[in-house]
């Protein structure tokens, strides 16, 4: 199974948290009103479906996946290599008066005569010069280098389907930061509506105060509660520097390079109008993730097979070409050639191939309930992204009815305030519920889209 992020994963999750948090941009990554006459100004601006192709080409999660692909294809041809034959060149030298050494150069070097058994026993040092080359191909190695070589072409496989789970898991990324981005500028701009609307009323009752028909308890009330809303201010201007962050990690930007986001002009509102069942049996049949425990499962059950081929027999073929003289130079009076098979078969190796199997068939097993593993957690994932879209369009639902409630309620409250027939806690009270009622609305809104991106990645919709 590929690790997604494997230790891409970690890196992924890390990043999709934090849009979730509210915060307010600076000058280089702020909301463009109108994209192409900000972009000269700060930098490329972004839709959201330019953001995910240029995260998709730049993100270094997919050039990593992209390599690794790359290095798959080079290990299938070191697999392929072993049914070539291999030819080496050497030049070796030797000098000698071992009688046995020497004789045998003698022969070799064409110069044997009569006169060459005199001395036998006392030849003196003689030398060998050998340029030779050797070829030498491999002819039965008990079918390792064939599931070798089906491994390898496996191994293609399993990194063409974690570059796939990557894609898909990085468009969710790029998607909910970008929800995220734009929940946190609506809520900071509520939180600066709120501080407006108080600080005019606080000014109000100031001049009550001092004309004496109101408390002082009453401005005291309203400092209070402009407190908090600043407050308020500040974390959400915090969450959407968090935010920029966030985006500019997942389309592979550094720090100094300045971009604009921005918003679309119509989000669909999301919808769930398919049963959890059918889902599910999109993601076991799409999500590449599956596909990539099986293809592991395939490529431990070829190398399980190519371990133990190491109990069969192996013959290699081999010639060699080359010359034997006492002196540097090539002459092809001097020449010879050896042709050849040779088999052989391990005995006893020290107990080496029984642990190789032993170990083999232990991941094969591995592979085998790491594929279980996935699948149980996919369906888990499955079911998890599809309730909270199902609560989060409920919440969507009931938050959209409270609006025009809260917003009518403040209206009718601010009336009798300038009447000087409700208490400045009754204003308090009715503003605190319309901001909630915005700020629900807006954070059920973007968790719905949110939590729709998260089951179009649960099932594999973008693989």
């Amino acid at each position: 199974m590929p690790k997604l992020t494997n230790k891409q994963t970690l890196s992924l999750v890390v990043l999709m948290t934090l849009p979730y948090l509210s915060g307010i941009a600076d000058d280089k990554f702020k909301l463009a009103d109108n994209p192409a006459a900000d972009a000269h100004v700060s930098g490329q601006s972004f839709t959201l479906a330019q953001a995910i192709d240029y995260a998709l080409a730049n993100n270094p999660d997919m050039q990593i996946a992209a390599e690794r692909i790359g290095e798959a294809e080079a290990q299938l041809g070191v697999a392929l290599s072993a049914f070539y034959p291999q030819v080496t060149a050497r030049v070796g030298y030797e000098s000698s008066n071992n009688p046995a050494r020497v004789f045998a150069m003698i022969v070799a070097q064409r110069r044997f005569d009569s006169g060459s058994i005199a001395n036998i026993n006392q030849p003196g040092f003689h030398e060998d010069f050998r340029p030779e080359i050797t070829g030498k191909m491999s002819l039965y190695r008990g079918g390792q280098d064939l599931y070798n070589s089906e491994a390898a072409k496996l191994g293609i496989r399993s990194a063409e389907l974690e570059q796939s789970a990557l894609h898909n898991a990085l468009i969710q990324a790029v998607t909910a930061s970008y929800y995220g981005y734009l929940a946190a500028l609506e809520a900071h701009k509520i939180a600066q509506d709120s501080i407006a609307a108080i600080n005019s009323e606080l000014e109000q009752t100031r001049k009550r105060y001092a004309a004496g028909t109101v408390l002082k308890s009453d401005v005291l009330s309203l400092e209070v509660q402009l407190a908090d809303a600043q407050s308020a201010e500040i974390r959400t201007a915090n969450g959407i520097e968090l935010a920029q962050t966030s985006m500019a990690t997942l389309l592979g930007k550094s720090a100094h390079q300045a971009f604009t986001i921005a918003p679309s002009a119509n989000l669909p509102k999301p919808v769930l109008a398919t049963a959890f069942n059918a889902l599910l049996d999109q993601a076991l049949v799409q999500r590449p993730e599956i596909k990539a425990a099986a293809t592991q499962v395939a490529i431990s059950e070829k190398q399980l097979k190519s371990e133990q081929g190491a109990y069969l027999p192996r013959a290699d073929a081999f010639v060699s070409y080359g010359q034997n003289s006492a002196e540097p130079g090539f002459s092809a009076n001097r020449d010879n050639v050896t042709v050849g098979v040779a088999v052989e078969m391990d005995l006893f190796s020290g107990f080496s191939t029984q642990q190789r199997v032993s170990a083999a068939t232990r991941k094969a097993a591995e592979a085998r309930e790491t594929e279980r593993k996935i699948k149980l957690v996919i369906e888990q994932e499955v079911r998890t992204a599809y309730l909270q879209l199902e609560e989060a369009l409920a919440r969507l639902h009931v938050a959209e009815t409270s609006v025009a409630a809260s917003d009518e309620a403040l209206r009718l409250v601010n009336e009798q305030r300038r009447a000087e027939v409700v208490t400045v806690t009754r204003y308090l009270e009715s503003e605190v519920a319309r901001n909630k009622a915005h700020s629900n609305t807006i954070a059920a809104r973007y968790d719905a889209l949110s939590a729709e991106a998260a089951l179009k990645k649960a099932i594999g919709a973008w693989k």
